[in-house]
């Protein structure tokens, strides 16, 4: 029988021993929101729920303030 050892994935945040997230450190924001502005889920971002809920939160101020769209319009 053999046995696969998974890689248990890291946060991002975590390994950078980040406390707080920011919301006027939009070049952070950016990385965790897709091309249409939405805030990437868990499984994409690869966050612990402790910074993807700090994340969000902090997405959500910023758009809140107009730092960050809450829709990115692309006319083609």
């Amino acid at each position: 029988m053999t046995f696969h050892s998974r890689k248990r994935r890291k946060c991002r945040l975590c390994v950078d021993r980040v406390e707080s997230v920011d919301y006027k450190d939009t070049n952070l924001l950016k990385h965790y929101m897709d091309t249409q502005g939405k805030i990437m889920p868990r499984k994409a971002t690869k966050l612990c729920a402790k910074h993807q809920r700090m994340v969000a939160k902090a997405v959500k101020q910023a758009r809140n303030i107009s730092l960050l769209p809450y829709v990115n319009d692309y006319i083609k």
